[in-house]
């Protein structure tokens, strides 16, 4: 894994607002939003890359495997021959490339579990961010209407210095973020899918969350007849 991401994305799903984009200074509490939103989504995509190079890495070493308990079994029959026919030296041959391939699978095996652990926790990490991105886009929502509430109980109040309207704004920003954060803790190549397959990606994702919601609820109504 890319060094650097994993602490990347624990920032971001566990992060307060002040700390998911580089600077706020004399930003907008919506733009901040805004901004941390894409760097959410900046974030998916790398660690959907990584996933992708990952799962490339997890095929070529099973197809290597493959290969190499292939060419292992082929040289036992062929050992078995050249100890029929009396042939030592071939037999030795054999053995001796046998030995070789037996060193490698062990190896290509365990590149495969690592592989594999690294591929659940990827997948644990983008499950993660679109949570946190989630949270978020609610939250702006909840900033717009919120704002449209108190612009219009306050149109009459123009005596209000314009920097402590902006820091009231700031403050209800932070306070909105912060509700969301106190909840969330820290733990989760190929190329880019272009937008038609990015849609049908996020649509599979969606689904695949629907059903695992479906599945938690099943199982705690089945808890509750035992």
């Amino acid at each position: 894994m890319t060094e650097g991401l994993v602490p990347r994305v624990k920032r971001l799903v566990a992060g307060g607002v002040n700390n998911l984009v580089d600077s706020i200074e004399n930003a907008t509490p919506e733009t901040v939003m805004k901004e941390a939103i894409r760097e959410i989504d900046s974030a998916i995509d790398q660690v959907r890359d990584e996933l992708g190079r990952v799962i490339a890495n997890i095929h070529l070493a099973n197809t290597r495997l493959m290969e190499t308990n292939s060419k292992h079994e082929d040289l036992a029959e062929r050992l078995q021959l050249a100890v029929d026919e009396g042939r030592d030296d071939l037999a030795e041959a054999a053995i001796a490339r046998q030995m070789d391939l037996e060193a490698q699978i062990p190896v290509l095996e365990s590149a495969i579990k690592d592989a594999t652990a690294e591929e659940k926790e990827l997948e644990g990490y983008i499950e993660a961010l679109q949570a946190r991105k989630r949270e978020m886009e609610e939250e702006l929502v909840a900033y717009r209407s919120s704002q449209s509430a108190s612009d219009g109980a306050t149109a009459g109040s123009a005596d209000a210095p314009a920097s402590a309207s902006a820091e009231r704004k700031a403050q209800k920003a932070e306070e909105a973020f912060d509700r969301v954060m106190r909840d969330t803790t820290g733990l989760p190549g190929m190329v880019q899918a272009d937008r038609a397959s990015a849609a049908k990606l996020a649509e599979l994702e969606e689904l695949a969350r629907e059903n695992r919601i479906k599945e938690r609820l099943a199982a705690l109504k089945a808890m509750k007849r035992e």
